[in-house]
């Protein structure tokens, strides 16, 4: 086994120092031995080891890639660093499979960037240890400066690095000895600090810029950015959309006054695309409708080719309100052209492919989050969405195994438990199921249908007074959850009390009439007496499922 020592500290390399140090050792023995790994893990390399990149071709490339870093509007968020991660450990995984097994000891750990903190964790889970081994070494920080390339923090989405050398940078420099440096600075670093959810110090960040600076662009932009915060705050609790409309007409009111067409066509573009969203948290969505359809006649009409970016999004956007309203064709025309535009991006395949299989339109679904698995590093929501397509087509052997994935790609995606403790149930597994739903609740307390599964294993494990409360549970949580009414009907059922059976299956009824349910409530009428109403009920289940054996056996009785 080898054996090798790597420093961790952020000084020396910024994100990602680890990674930079630990690929510097195995790409170039994999560019050898299986150059085919290293290129189908291209982005990641590339992101964490930038030195790297002259030998690791870019063989997926978004649009971005070939603009200016001021038309370059989509940041990545915070949550592609844990892409990144997996697909590096594959890489690592992989590479190791096939080179023979390592032992690392990381020095400095506690200096270590988040990137870093989130990879080695990442690593250490999805890693079999027989192939890698990794050890805390011991601790020496050095006293030297931090990294401070902002550019590449900015384009890969490293907010802790951004905004820890952004504030340290803030503090050793005065507006007056250079205004222009000093607003982007304070721009970039105070999108950062919302980004990994310290709004409050990004709002900091904006009020004191608005005590310094009276250029209008950029209190345009702190206008908008602070509306966002307050129609974005991770707490919901903090959001504030009326609040957020007063910021963002301030914004509006400054830029529509800028004298150069093309540059107010970008800004108030941009600000009539902020505002759409605070007019949708009101509850407006045709006047949201409005805003981005006047935003897009912005850009078309006075960008010319300039930030395509900028078009995408808001075709993008003007999609998800599009499907919202009902209006599907257009929506899917409108994620078309944002597709279209940048046939590098994976996120509006996978809006797309969401939309599609709502409209039963599998196969263009399923091959639209294949583009995303193909496009992306590791990106779990595409492994999700691929489960449900499985699912609703039967396959639940290709829905577990998608729903295994997505969850050890994230262990904290909560619905991915959801599901998975769904089909656990079904198929009567119910140590596993309830093992999802505790994992679920850890995440997500008062999921209605985590409780809903939970009160389902209850149920078959013999505790009817656990199922009863967690069913009642669900129901408070969500009124209309189906499934809970049926189970609780059930469980009223195994204890002889038809009435309450009744009620809770014909209020599941109201809410959504399926075969399935008037075949249930059919059982129960019989077990009651009254075998006219049984007749009824199955004669309409009938109608609605002709091929039901069950049904048809049962008309066949009564």
């Amino acid at each position: 086994m080898d054996t090798i020592t790597l420093d961790a500290d952020r000084r020396i390399d910024g994100p990602y120092t680890f990674a930079a140090a630990l690929l510097g050792r195995l790409v170039p023995q994999a560019l050898e031995r299986v150059p085919g790994l290293v290129a189908a893990h291209d982005i990641e390399i590339r992101a964490a080891a930038p030195r790297l990149r002259e030998v690791v071709a870019e063989r997926r490339r978004s649009l971005a890639a070939s603009l200016p870093i001021g038309q370059r509007v989509l940041v990545p968020g915070a949550r592609r660093s844990l892409r990144v991660a997996n697909g590096l450990a594959e890489f690592v995984r992989d590479h190791l499979r096939d080179a023979g097994p390592l032992a690392v000891t990381v020095t400095n750990l506690g200096e270590a960037d988040p990137t870093d903190t989130e990879l080695i964790a990442v690593l250490r889970r999805r890693v079999d240890p027989g192939l890698l081994t990794i050890e805390e070494g011991p601790s020496a920080p050095s006293d030297g400066p931090l990294c401070a390339d902002f550019d590449r923090f900015r384009d890969e989405g490293f907010h802790h690095a951004m905004a820890e050398s952004g504030l340290h940078a803030l503090a050793g420099l005065a507006y007056e000895e250079d205004p222009q440096r000093w607003r982007h600075l304070l721009q970039r670093t105070a999108a950062s600090l919302e980004a990994i959810e310290r709004e409050d110090d990004a709002r900091e960040l904006y009020d004191r810029s608005r005590r310094e600076s009276t250029d209008p662009r950029h209190r345009a932009t702190v206008a908008y950015a602070t509306a966002m915060i307050l129609v974005r705050h991770h707490d919901p609790a903090r959001r504030d959309p009326e609040q957020a409309l007063a910021w963002i007409n301030e914004a509006i009111t400054i830029t529509s006054l800028l004298p150069d067409r093309a540059d107010r066509a970008f800004h108030l573009g941009f600000d009539l695309n902020g505002k759409a969203l605070v007019e949708v948290r009101r509850g407006r969505f045709d006047a949201a409708m409005d805003l981005v359809r006047q935003a897009i006649e912005l850009a078309e009409t006075d960008l010319a080719d300039q930030h395509p970016i900028h078009r995408l999004v808001l075709y993008g956007n003007r999609a998800q309100l599009l499907a919202m309203a009902g209006r599907t064709e257009e929506a899917l025309a409108d994620y078309t052209r944002a597709v279209e535009a940048d046939p590098g991006y994976p996120d509006y395949y996978l809006e797309r492919g969401n939309l599609l299989l709502r409209l039963g339109r599998t196969d263009e679904a399923l091959a639209d989050y294949e583009a995303v698995m193909r496009l992306s590093p590791p990106f779990p929501e595409a492994y999700y969405n691929r489960a449900e397509l499985r699912f609703a087509a039967g396959d639940l052997d290709g829905a577990r195994a998608d729903l295994d994935h997505t969850l050890e790609l994230d262990p904290e995606f909560a619905a991915a438990y959801v599901n998975r403790s769904g089909i656990m149930a079904g198929l009567g597994e119910h140590e596993q199921a309830r093992r999802d739903v505790v994992r679920g609740l850890a995440l997500a307390p008062r999921d209605p249908h985590l409780l809903c599964v939970l009160g389902q294993v209850e149920l078959a494990e013999g505790r009817p007074a656990e199922a009863r409360t967690a069913f009642d549970a669900a129901l408070e949580a969500d009124p209309a959850l189906v499934a809970a009414w049926a189970g609780r009907a059930e469980l009223a059922f195994g204890r002889g009390e038809h009435d309450a059976a009744l009620a809770d299956l014909t209020r599941a009824l109201e809410l959504a009439e399926t075969a399935e349910l008037l075949f249930n409530r059919s059982v129960v009428y019989r077990a009651a007496g009254l075998a006219g109403k049984a007749r009824d009920d199955l004669l309409r289940a009938a109608q609605l499922d002709p091929e039901d054996e069950d049904v048809g056996r049962a008309l066949a009785e009564v």
